[in-house]
């Protein structure tokens, strides 16, 4: 016999997008019944998720305070060039206390993991073992599906936390490092020290290619190890991921493609740094916009999530077209000193370009002065005469 679930809101997809949504509906909508989906064996996956303080106003930074593991006063970058000092807030939020704390804050039985979605539909959702929900709504966001209607790169890691045999000595993060050898694009290390003795690195390619082999990043990451003179004593876990840096593209057919007839949200709705494939601070917000939102029926979260994620689009103009002079105009070898130059400018115009609310005046500031890429190239590029970002194809982990 079929299984029958009823709710208000069913939420397919147990990650940042999907938790925080829960989250914020049950804080602001606690009147509403909800059942989040995952496919997984655990709400949030395996992932480390940072972000500055400037990127999140105050109700966000509440909905977000039970996540975070460890926060830090400043951070440093380093460059062959140079070094800096900055003095944002910084903090981690971790898998398993985003796990921890959507199972402390939701019904038990509002949570089902380890359970693929056969179908789904705007009011209606049917999992693999044959469960059929009926919802008021439903709002997907079970990560990007097709990226086949953009042109850019992508971002792709290695990430690994661990515990040491004795202290690392690192007063703060290294967000970016990128004094290692430069493969494969741009590289750098990032660095997080969740305790004296633990430590979380993770190796970043901005890439024209997809392709991650994960062993080899692994051996890189050794190798940032043991240059440093940290000896390891445990592996606590490990993550990876390839995320795409949107040049441009057609984001109408993107939407149209996008899966089932449903409300969507996180980067299934393209809703991420088009530039620094960064998604905390979308997540949030747009989770928060939600639990204000009137209509929560199966066609008012449609059009609500069809609407915030095509503005999101038109906001994010500028970020793509800087994504199109890194991977058109400039060469894999220049992009490190696109980065590098950026790390020079006034740290709250930094601030602004992380949470994707940068000035006209920043926009400006960005492109001017003397560019790391020659200007005939870059206008050649912009004006479709040059070279040009490809379309994405993931080719898989």
């Amino acid at each position: 016999m079929m299984n029958a679930r009823r709710c208000d809101i069913a939420i397919l997809g147990g990650g940042l997008a999907g938790g925080l949504i829960a989250l914020a509906l049950a804080r602001y909508r606690p009147d509403l019944s909800l059942l989040i989906v995952e496919q997984g064996d655990c709400l949030g996956g395996n992932h480390v998720w940072s972000f500055f303080a400037t990127d999140t106003d105050h109700e966000a930074t509440e909905l977000l305070a039970p996540m975070i593991e460890a926060t830090w006063a400043d951070y440093n970058v380093h460059f062959p060039t140079h070094s800096r000092h900055l003095t944002t807030r910084y903090s981690a939020m971790t898998s398993e206390r985003f796990d921890a704390t959507l199972r402390a804050t939701l019904p038990a039985d509002s949570i089902i993991t380890a359970q693929a979605v056969k179908h789904a539909g705007e009011s209606e959702v049917m999992l693999a073992d044959g469960t059929l929900i009926s919802a008021g709504g439903v709002i997907d966001t079970r990560g990007l599906r097709d990226v086949s209607h953009f042109t850019g790169g992508w971002q792709k890691f290695v990430g690994r936390k661990f515990k040491l045999k004795a202290p690392h000595g690192l007063e703060r993060p290294i967000v970016m490092d990128a004094t290692v050898e430069q493969l494969d694009g741009y590289r750098f290390m990032y660095a997080l020290p969740f305790a004296p003795d633990v430590v979380f690195l993770e190796d970043t390619y901005y890439s024209d290619s997809s392709v991650l082999d994960r062993p080899l990043l692994e051996r890189r990451i050794d190798a940032y190890l043991a240059a440093r003179g940290w000896e390891v004593e445990a592996l606590i876990n490990e993550e990876y991921g390839v995320l795409p840096v949107v040049a441009g593209g057609d984001f109408g057919s993107f939407w149209q493609n996008g899966g089932d007839d449903t409300a969507r949200a996180g980067s299934r709705a393209g809703l991420f740094h088009s530039l620094t494939s960064y998604s905390v601070p979308d997540a949030v917000r747009f989770a928060l916009a939600l639990a204000h939102h009137g209509a929560l029926d199966g066609p008012g979260l449609k059009a609500f999530s069809a609407r915030w994620a095509k503005g999101h689009w038109e906001n994010q103009s500028y970020y793509r077209m800087l994504s199109t002079l890194l991977f058109g105009a400039a060469y894999p070898e220049e992009r490190l000193r696109i980065l590098e130059r950026f790390y020079t400018l006034d740290p709250q115009l930094i601030e602004r370009f992380y949470s994707g609310r940068s000035t006209s005046f920043d926009k400006f500031r960005i492109l001017a002065g003397v560019p790391p890429i020659p200007i005939p190239r870059a206008l050649a590029t912009l004006l479709g005469l040059a070279r040009q970002p490809a379309p994405l194809q993931f080719s898989g982990v």
